[in-house]
């Protein structure tokens, strides 16, 4: 008896599968990274192929346009002429090979041209296998990341070493100087540190008998930096004993301060309309969303729309409204418009965004927070406070809105930042010892690599 002979296709491994899925999403659908790996559809994948997914993923995303300077040097056809399927695979085999020191070229070849086979591009398949046998000559398996040094003579070479837009570069070289626009960019590049902020006293005891390695934080002593271990996959985390935010978040949360009648416009996902609630009991807290969805998981985390029987405890309302029409007539004693922005303090975390932005998006989103800073000083008490914050290290989105707010009336007056970051260290809350580096004029300001966090900015205005 004959027996025919099967062949036997090579599998892919399931976190390159994930990987190479979630890469076209981010492409394809503007998705972002963070909420992709951390969907249900990947809860399936066992702790070390979700570590080598994230890895593969940001760190794509993250050395882009080097990988594809690489890429272009090989190929015989113009990158734009590729196939997005095509393009994936083969950044994520050229990033294995040069960037990652255990996983052996073959496996990272052999994979991407699965790949390409699996995202049915089989003809394409001989391409990328003679693409990357030509820029694995010369590799070995001892090459280490930090062989790509970051060059800071020049903005065009600064931009091209740490694989970031010029144009972004050349608005932070002008901003800060060249010294921050490298610290930026070096910062940007690295696997940023994830921190916490404890709701309650036991929580930290509690993280660490579940296996979590914690350190003080950098800028708050409620704030602790995580070196080891899951965090959402403990109980204390499960029972909101802790948050997952980055301590310049926990900041600009600390600077509204305390009030009884609270407003925060675009409170989505909740993290500092939490910090708002515990540093004011019995206050009353109203939480603004645009998106419905977003307002359900709002309500969700924050336990929101009814009193709960703890003592001391905050009342949260949450409701699903544009932030540039609020649908109150009461008056607040503080304000929170963190307004949606570009987000270019958060690069590190979110490296797709560097590849998206453009200088023109920025006109847009200026008006879009000018809208919603007219419409939340509108909310105002008389001697109540409104603080203004985003993400971004963009002037157009920082200064230049709240100084086009003060110039259309004379009804609020700004609050120098500096009299407010004093009064928290004086409170033993905020423990960064330079506090000149953490205020820009009458404004907050943290930068990624000059500070241990994102980049954020911060106005308080008073109504008068």
């Amino acid at each position: 008896m004959k027996f025919k002979a099967q062949s036997l296709q090579p599998a892919v491994s399931p976190a390159r599968a994930a990987a190479f899925d979630i890469l076209l999403r981010i492409e394809r659908d503007s998705s972002y990274a963070s909420e992709l790996l951390h969907s249900r559809t990947y809860d399936r994948l066992t702790a070390l192929d979700h570590s080598l997914t994230t890895e593969l993923v940001m760190g794509v995303l993250r050395w882009q346009s080097l990988l594809d300077s690489q890429i272009e040097s090989s190929s015989s056809q113009p990158l734009s002429k590729l196939d997005s399927e095509v393009l994936t695979a083969v950044r994520l085999a050229v990033y294995q090979f040069r960037w990652l020191t255990r996983i052996p070229t073959r496996a990272a070849i052999n994979e991407s041209v699965e790949l390409v086979k699996r995202a049915r591009k089989r003809s394409a398949a001989p391409f990328v296998n003679a693409v990357l046998r030509k820029l694995t000559v010369g590799v070995s398996q001892a090459n280490n990341p930090a062989q790509y040094k970051i060059n800071d003579a020049s903005a065009e070479t600064l931009a091209e070493s740490s694989a970031h837009p010029l144009w972004l570069v050349e608005r932070w070289i002008h901003a800060y100087g060249i010294e921050s626009a490298f610290r930026i960019c070096q910062h940007n590049q690295s696997v940023p540190v994830t921190a916490i902020r404890l709701r309650r006293p036991e929580a930290e005891d509690q993280l660490r008998t579940e296996g979590i390695e914690l350190a003080p934080g950098a800028l708050l002593a409620s704030a602790r930096r995580v070196q080891h271990g899951d965090v959402t996959k403990t109980a204390a985390f499960r029972a909101g004993l802790c948050v997952i935010q980055d301590e310049a978040s926990q900041l600009v949360a600390a600077l509204v301060g305390h009030g009884t009648c609270v407003l925060d416009c675009c409170a989505a996902p909740g993290r500092k309309t939490a910090a708002i609630a515990d540093r004011n009991p019995n206050a009353r807290i109203a939480a603004v969303d645009l998106h419905p969805h977003r307002a359900r998981l709002l309500r969700k985390l924050l336990g929101a729309d009814h009193p709960t029987s703890e003592a001391g405890a905050s009342y949260v309302f949450v409701v699903a409204a544009d932030a540039r029409n609020l649908p109150f007539a009461t008056r607040f004693d503080r304000v929170l418009a963190d307004v949606p922005c570009s987000g270019t303090g958060t690069l590190s975390r979110n490296p797709e965004i560097k590849w998206r932005l453009k200088p023109e998006d920025l006109a847009d989103l200026q008006a879009r927070q000018r809208g919603i800073l007219s419409s939340a000083m509108d909310r105002v008490a008389a001697g109540g406070r409104l603080i203004y914050s985003t993400c971004s290290l963009e002037e157009e989105e920082n200064e230049d809105v709240i100084e086009q707010a003060l110039a259309e009336g004379d009804s609020f007056r700004i609050v120098d930042c500096r009299a407010e970051v004093e009064h928290l260290q004086q409170e033993g809350e905020l423990i960064w010892p330079d506090l000149s580096s953490l205020t820009r004029g009458p404004y907050l300001r943290t930068l990624p690599g000059v500070h241990p966090c994102d980049g954020f900015f911060a106005a308080i205005l008073e109504k008068i």
